[in-house]
């Protein structure tokens, strides 16, 4: 009974070495199938299966980091104003023209009347392309001067100073991020508030260049400035502040604790706020913006006195606000999905607690 047991089983459970601690077990084949073919060569034992290593992750501030920061602002910006075209174009419409289009309902229905549904969607391309390369300078510049001014303030400094880290990082971002725009928002501006001038960016941008130099694309680009910086600075600052406070005091859980998924509702809720608070403070500018991208050789001066300075702060307003809300919402929301999805933490959160050096316990 004994033999015919040990055949069952391998050599080393029941062979006398086993019962030492000491002993390496005998991985051999049992001696009956030795014993069958003399000549057989002992098989391999397989190596234990290794267990999947975990997706690699970016490294925070590497240049693989920085990219996909790049790659997430051409996503989030290119297609959320490409997405909102249509109250775009009423709103410059309404900018330009007010006695021709007074509201919102009645812009829709102007242009419904005279275009048709195909002319919602009037300088869509310069639109996508326009704010993807302003989306990729303004999310990557972003990161790379947040960091950089971070490093120059020291930990310390940089926690007790962080809005104005942030208010400096956007800023420095935001200027170069117009300098890529402003060429496709001249376009954008004359393609649509001038019916009859251009399909699109393909006809539209050389017909431009024809009529005004190659200088005349960015002869926008200081009003542009005052528009979109201190809606950058808005932008990141609040959204930052919001998001932050909403972990402190909203979310008892602590961020790193929470579902992906309400992160992201989180990074889409600051972001709505704060895209109402950059509507307000750059409506002006963005008022400019479209009259002088949209009459050859008029001046700030002529905007002023045309529209008037009560015009100048809120016509078209309402709709920027819910335009830009909407906008600022979504991007924010695309960017972070997108941060998750290669493996990065979400934007924004309570900052960790700087620890002093001689705060730390002594070692040994």
């Amino acid at each position: 009974m004994e033999s015919s047991r040990n055949l069952l089983l391998p050599s080393f459970l029941y062979s006398p070495s086993s019962l030492s601690f000491n002993a390496t077990p005998n991985l051999t084949i049992p001696p009956t199938t030795m014993d069958s073919d003399p000549k057989a060569a002992p098989f391999p034992v397989p190596s234990p299966i290794e267990p999947a290593k975990p997706k690699t992750k970016i490294e925070m501030y590497s240049p693989a980091f920085y990219a996909a920061c790049t790659a997430g602002g051409i996503l989030s910006c290119g297609l959320t104003h490409m997405a909102v075209t249509p109250l775009d174009l009423v709103k410059c419409n309404m900018q330009i023209d007010p006695a021709k289009y007074k509201s919102i309902s009645s812009g829709f229905g102007v242009l419904l009347k005279e275009q048709g549904a195909r002319g919602f969607f009037r300088g869509w391309v310069p639109t996508l392309l326009g704010y993807s390369a302003q989306g990729a300078c303004k999310f990557g510049f972003y990161e790379y001067f947040k960091k950089y001014y971070s490093d120059i303030a020291g930990p310390e400094f940089a926690t007790k100073y962080k809005t104005l880290i942030y208010l400096a990082g956007s800023a420095s971002a935001e200027v170069i991020a117009d300098i890529a725009l402003c060429p496709f928002e001249a376009v954008k501006v004359r393609v649509q508030t001038q019916p009859g001038f251009a399909r699109g960016l393909s006809d539209g941008l050389p017909k431009f260049v024809r009529s005004e130099g190659v200088l005349g694309l960015y002869k926008g680009l200081v009003p542009l400035w005052g528009r979109q910086i201190p809606y950058t600075m808005m932008k990141f600052a609040s959204f930052e502040t919001i998001v932050e406070n909403i972990y402190k005091y909203a979310i008892p859980t602590p961020k790193d604790q929470c579902s992906k998924s309400l992160q992201l509702g989180v990074s889409f809720a600051g972001g709505y706020v704060a895209g109402v608070f950059c509507a307000i403070v750059s409506h002006p500018a963005d008022n400019l913006v479209s009259f002088l991208n949209n009459a050859k050789g008029a001046t700030v001066g002529d905007a002023v006195k045309k529209l008037g300075l009560w015009g100048l702060f809120t016509r078209g307003l309402p709709l920027r606000i819910v335009m830009i809300g909407t906008l600022t919402g979504a991007q924010w929301g695309i960017y972070d999905a997108f941060k998750v999805f290669v493996g990065l933490p979400t934007t924004g959160g309570v900052a960790p607690a700087v620890v002093p050096a001689a705060a730390e316990p002594a070692k040994g």
